[in-house]
Parts: structure tokens; sequence; C-alpha cells
């Protein structure tokens, strides 16, 4: 047997893995008008398949290796068939044949099909399978059909010389040309250097907006979508690609990794492309499998302007084109990357500029053009086709081509989205090539109306006052009323109002106020809610350490961060929970030290002035709505941890919409669930006492199965968590409302929920630490049958509207 070519290898690769398919079609297809003799066309695709080898190869292994074996011309008789079809069934016949399943090891890959709905009108159908022929094989193909054809309608053979090569010949001469990999000096091994420095740390996927969430085996199916680009801009991308020496391929293709990067990609962007193969002119008039493909990786970083990027293109694409012998099958091997059968390696994006003949068949009382074969598979994610017109005198006359999507991960109205903002992107910028990649506008205008002003119209009246005003006003209403308790402790709201007061007195004693920051290392009881509260009321911002985190962690948040005191406890300090020492490390005070606690005569006084009211005569200089409230770090699983900087009116905000927007009834009795370090916390511990509610600290949210016998008109955590509670009473639980957030709610875990907490009302929060904890609320509804899991809209905490939280 003859050795396969890589491309050869991939393709029975795949046949053999995902099973024969007809995936890798290649049909084309033509309507022919006129008297066509059938007869003649059949003997002709005959005297085609005779002619090159590579349309009657079978596939096979032997001793463990894949090999083409050859069919001698007599013995590779095509299928052809001829068939009267009605008009209106044209397409759906044609398609329907296009999805013909080759079996590549027992039959020749080809075979032909005339269908005809008048005596006069009919489409010719030559499928032919991807590894015995490319996109290029077309043009052979037909103009030799064509002579075959007019010699077989005279009643003679064709007379044509003999092919200078076969395809056999290409394999073998691949093989030598690019030489051994453990040879230095070889041309495989100077390629594989290259793109193996060339590609280090190419993601592993693309991340383009997707509908759905990959599959683990691809679909194949497709969503198309046609575009074209005016003869006007077509030919100012002429231009700017002569001014620029660059190619409008390499135009298209920035213009592609611009808009990938606008669509939120990043700004690294590999894509791939196809390039003939036929380095040698020997080869150019065969028909087989010569196409390589390349990957082209952009660097579309530090906003360039178009102009800027195009330069960047040019100098990769260059160098690429320069080392396109490394067949990309040995490529994936050599480079090895992340592998799933559900993505293609290396890219999944494919860009082809068609700018050459396809070709087209001539033959004697017969006018030929294309017809359309139903839809491609999608073998990629995003395959972008471009076919160049010219008029007359080869002036520019307009791009048009189509996008291929996957159907498994893109609907409809999303590939039209992106495939017109390319079309919007080229001509911004043919008409400005020195427009930064930032100003590129990839909203149409109704779009920017929609997002910028209708979704983003959040003006709405501001609280008045900030969180210590808040606070105050409740304490002035309920003073008596129960405000925290962990279990051992509680305090009603004047005695939270005593302490917090004191102790944020302390604290500005200390140099503490507005643009200053105060760690938290408490462990959860009382003493943090009234933590928290001292540092806000000395207008300051507290960074939360919950001492469950790893001593390291909490060392590199104050180093990050550098507060400027570190609030614990005895309990917390005795127990390591707070890291620095005071001589290295910021000043240390205690929760309790600021304690009301039992006096009399001059003390009793001295207390009584030192719990009273904190406001801005008190605090180093006035609060402001700006100045920060908290700052609470990321967990650090993408990189180093980032601390967000919360501010106090954004907070105040959230109180107000809590009120409003969630409903002061839910707050009455919440349950604190969550570490201080996230910030939902933020909700739990000050939102309800604003509101005149009364928040039970209990252990983090790994523990829900403690809540057993607790009542409450609201209960936080993500949705799995609740989703491990026994169902039904057993979980002993009464909750008004379950409060979900953290992780997207799916009808499974949404069901689960409602069995562990039943009678609950399901909300599905949604935010960002950086939009101050929740940015939109959906009202699920209470019940115990499981119903279906929220939809993807949920209403903005902002401005009420409903908005999209797709995760």
């Amino acid at each position: 047997m003859i050795p396969l070519s890589h491309a050869q290898r991939r393709l029975w690769f795949i046949d053999q893995l995902e099973g024969p398919s007809a995936t890798y079609n290649i049909p084309v297809a033509l309507r022919l008008d006129g008297a066509l003799d059938t007869d003649a066309l059949r003997a002709a695709l005959q005297d085609v398949v005779g002619r090159h080898e590579s349309l009657r190869t079978v596939v096979g292994e032997a001793d463990g290796e894949s090999g083409q074996r050859i069919v001698p011309p007599e013995r590779a008789e095509v299928p052809f068939r001829c068939e009267q079809v009605a008009e209106a069934d044209l397409d759906d016949r044609v398609a329907e044949a296009s999805g013909h399943v080759f079996d590549l090891g027992a039959e020749i890959p080809v075979r032909g099909w005339v269908f005809s709905s008048a005596p006069e009108r009919h489409v010719l159908l030559v499928l032919i399978h991807h590894i015995a022929g490319d996109g290029w094989s077309t043009r052979p193909l037909l103009r030799d059909l064509a002579a075959a054809y007019t010699a077989r309608s005279q009643g003679r053979p064709p007379q044509w010389g003999e092919l200078p090569v076969q395809y056999a010949d290409y394999t073998l001469w691949q093989r030598e040309l690019l030489g051994e990999e453990d040879d230095s000096g070889s041309l495989i091994s100077r390629q594989s250097s290259y793109w193996t420095e060339r590609l280090a740390g190419l993601p592993a996927e693309l991340p383009l907006p997707v509908d759905r969430p990959r599959g683990s085996e691809p679909g194949y199916g497709s969503r198309v979508v046609d575009f074209r680009l005016s003869a006007d801009a077509h030919a100012r991308l002429n231009r700017l690609a002569r001014d620029n020496r660059v190619t409008l391929f390499m135009v298209v293709q920035s213009a592609l990794a611009a808009l990938f990067t606008g669509l939120g990609a990043g700004t690294d962007i590999p894509v791939g492309t196809v390039v003939a193969g036929r380095t040698d002119n020997a080869l150019d008039d065969l028909v087989g499998f010569f196409v390589n493909t390349l990957v082209l990786r952009t660097d579309t970083s530090g906003d360039p302007t178009f102009r800027e990027l195009l330069a960047r293109v040019r100098t990769t694409d260059l160098e690429a084109y320069a080392h396109q012998e490394m067949p990309f099958e040995r490529l994936v091997e050599v480079l090895n990357p992340d592998r799933s059968t559900g993505r293609h390696p290396l890219f999944q994006t494919l860009l082809v500029l068609q700018n050459n003949d396809e070709g087209s068949l001539e033959l004697p009382g017969v006018e030929a053009s294309p017809w359309r074969t139903g839809r491609p598979p999608a073998k990629f994610d995003v395959t972008l086709g471009v076919v160049e017109e010219h008029g007359p005198g080869r002036e520019p006359a307009g791009l048009s081509g189509g996008w291929v999507f996957a159907a498994d991960l893109f609907d409809q109205d999303t590939a039209r989205g992106i495939a017109d903002r390319l079309v919007r992107l080229l001509e911004a910028f043919a008409a400005d090539p020195d427009l930064r990649l930032s100003a590129a506008p990839l909203l149409a205008a109704d779009e920017y109306r929609r997002i910028v002003h209708d979704w983003n119209d959040t003006g709405r009246p501001l609280p008045a006052g900030l969180l210590p005003d808040l606070l105050d006003r409740q304490v002035r209403r309920t003073p008596d009323a129960p405000a925290v308790a962990d279990g051992r402790a509680e305090l009603t709201y004047a005695q939270l109002d005593a302490w917090t007061n004191r102790l944020a007195r302390l604290l500005i004693r200390q140099g503490v106020g507005p643009e200053t920051l105060v760690a938290v290392a408490v462990p959860r009881s009382v003493e943090m809610v009234v933590a928290v509260w001292a540092v806000l009321r000395a207008g300051a911002g507290y960074l939360p350490l919950d001492p469950e985190l790893p001593g390291a962690r909490r060392r590199a948040l104050i180093e990050d961060a550098r507060p400027a005191v570190l609030l614990t406890t005895g309990r917390a300090a005795g127990g390591g929970c707070a890291d620095g020492p005071a001589a290295d490390g910021p000043l240390r005070l205690l929760v309790e030290d600021a304690a009301p606690l039992p006096g009399s005569g001059g003390a009793a006084a001295r207390q009584t002035a030192d719990s009273g009211p904190v406001t801005d005569a008190d605090r180093l200089e006035p609060l402001l709505p700006g100045h920060p409230a908290y700052v609470i770090h990321t967990s650090g699983s993408t990189g180093r941890p980032k601390g967000v900087v919360v501010t106090h009116g954004n907070v105040a905000a959230l109180a107000a919409w809590a009120g409003e927007g969630y409903g002061a009834h839910r707050l009455e009795r919440v349950l604190a669930t969550t570490s201080l370090s996230f910030d939902v916390s933020v909700f739990e511990l000050l939102v309800p006492l604003v509101w005149g509610g009364r928040v039970e600290v209990l252990p983090d949210l790994l523990a829900l199965a403690e809540l057993r016998g607790h009542t409450a008109t609201h209960v936080g955590g993500v949705p799995s968590a609740f989703g491990v509670l026994p169902g039904g009473d057993a979980a002993g639980v009464a909750a008004g409302t379950a409060a979900l957030a953290g992780e997207a709610l799916t009808a499974g875990l949404a069901r689960q929920v409602r069995a562990a907490l039943p009678g609950a009302e399901l909300v599905n929060l949604y935010g960002p630490t950086e939009a101050t904890v929740y940015a939109t609320a959906w009202f699920g509804g209470r019940g115990t049958d499981g119903a279906a899991a929220p939809p993807s809209d949920g209403r903005c905490t902002t401005c009420g509207r409903t908005c999209s939280t797709r995760r």
C-alpha cells in the first residue's frame, strides 16, 4: 500500500474515530440547461476517474499502518444515476444525495447524479470525499469533465496527454521533502521549531459569545448567514490593502480579530486558514487533497489603530506562509494541546478568502451555472468564507460570502448579529484606518440606544443618607427591638448602637477615617457585626479577613490593601486568626475593649458620651458617598486576587433597593450564613439592620445542614449548597425566602431547593462584586412541585427593568 499524505491521515483518523459520515463530502452541483447527453456524461465522468488516481483510491490498514490502494481504471466503475425529479423537489434531492456516506475502505470516493426536471432542465451533482480532493480540485475536475464530455458526445474517447504526476507521487514526495524529525537540518524539524515557539501559550479555546455550552461531541449542524459588502467598500478596502502593503485577506483577518476582541474573546486571537499546498506547477492540474491548514495568531493588545493592527498581521502572516509546509496534522501531534472531541484543536474559527476562478463546465449545447447544495456542515465553531466579485474590467464589485456557525453553540439571531458587526467594522475601518479598536462601532445605532440609554437608564432617587445615618434612624425607631444574635449573645438596636459608636470613636482616635481601611478578623459572632458597623460609622472601609482563610492568604490581603488598623477579638487573636504582629503590621485593636460595661458616676457619664451618635463633627473629615465602604478580594482563581473597592454610596443604594425592590418584609429575620469575604455577607449583615430586621449569625455556607430548627424570612446561599440539604420537612427549616446566588440556577437545582425548603419563595439573584452584591433579581414564587428553573432574565436592582443575566 502507498502511504497516505498527512492530510489524508487526519481524515482517515476522523473516519475511524467518529464513524463514516457526510461531514467531509465535497458536492459540486451545476444547473445544466440544454440537450444533455447523459450517456456521454456518464462516460466522461468515468474518463476523469481513470485520469486522476486520487478518484479511484480506497483507504485501509495493513500491519497497523494506514495506506491507500489505487484501483485500476477498468475496475473503478463510478456510481452514476439519472433520476426524474420535480422542479420543486430539486433542492431537497440534491441535498439528500450530497449526504451520501462513503465507505472509504470499500468504494472509490466519487459518484455522480443527474436530476432532470424537464427534457432540457437538469442538475448535475458530482460528489467527492475530501480525502480525494479539495476546493482547488474543482477547476481541473470540471475542465477535464468538459473535455471528456465533448469527445464522448462526438463518439470518441478524450485525447489528452499524460499527467506529469499523480497524487501518490505527491504523498511520497511530501515525505521526502519534509525529511525526518530527528534530523535537526530537515525541513520538518526547522518548521516544527518555528511553530512550537510561535504558538506557545495559545488559548485552548476562543471564548466567543455562544448561546449554549460546548458539548462533548461535535454535532456538525450549522447556522448559515450570508453577507455582502458594497462595491465602494470593496474598492476602499483594496486601496487600504495597497497603501499598507497587505493583502485583502489580511484586512479581513484583522477586522475579524478586532471583532472577536470587541465581543470579549480577549486579545490573543487564533484563526485558521487554508493554503493550496500546490507548491509545484506539476500539481496544478491534479485532483487531490493538497490543502494545508495554517494557524494565524493575531495580537490585538494595547488598543492599536486598525492600521497598526494591519502591520502586526502582515508580519505574522508572512512568517506563517514561509513555514506553510508543516502539515497541520503533525503540528497538532507535536504541540499536543489540551484536546477535546467537542472542539477543533488550536483554533475554532476558519477564514477563507476566495479570489481565484473556481472553474466552470463548458459543454457543447448546454449552459451551465452553479447550483446550491444545501446547508454545509459546521466543521468549526465559526467558518467565514469571503468571495471577491469583479466587474467586466476586473474592477471591485463587492465582497460576498457566508458564515457557517455551529448550531450546537449559536442561535440564528446571534449568528446574524456577529455577521452584521463584521460588515460594520469593515466599513468603518475602510473609512478611517486610524480608528482605534476600542472606538470601532460594534453596535448598530438602535443597539447602542437600547443598551446605553434604554437598558442603562438607571436614574432613580438616591437614599437620603449613608449607612451610618440609616442605622441611626432605625435605632431611634426601634431601640429595644432585637438587632443581632449569634446563638450565645443577642443585642438590641440600642446596644448595637452604643457598642459600634464607642468602637468607632476608638478607631477615629487611632487615625481611622474616610479613605482608610480597617481589617476585620473576627469569628462569626455579634462582635463581627459590631466591628463592621463601627468601621463604617468611623467613615472608613473594612477589609474582611475570614479567620477560616489560610494564614498566607490573610497576610497577602493585608500586604495588598495595607489597612491602618486590624480589628479582632481576644478569642481570635489567641487562636492565631489575626496575622501580623503590631511591630510590622497594622495596629491591632480588640472589639471587646469598646464594649459598654455597667458603671456609675463619672464612668457612666463618659460611657454615655462615648456611645452617642458619631457624626461628621467626630470624624477626621466628612463622610462622602464616594468614600470606600469595603474592599473584597476576588478568589484568585485566574491569577493574583484583586481587591474590589465598593463605596458607601453604592451600599446605601443597595440598602434602598432591598427595602423597596426586594421587600422589607423579607428582611425581618435574616440568617447570615455567608463568609465575610463573600460580598453576599454585605446584604446579610448590613441591609436588614437599616430596615428594622434581625440578623442571626450562623456558621458559614458549608454548614447549611445546621439550619435545622431555624425560622427565617430570608436565608441565602448558592443553589448547590441548598441541594445537599435533606428533602421535605426533614430539613426542619422554615424559610419564607430562599435567596440563591453565586452560580447558575438550573431546573434540577431549583427542584432540590424547593424540596429542601418547602414553602419558601425562590429568589434568583445575580451580580459580580463590582456591581455591589446584586445587579438583577428574579422572583420565582412558592411551591414544592419542582417548577421549572428561572428564566435567564431578571429585574435590574437599580432601574427595575428586565435585563439579561445570562452567564
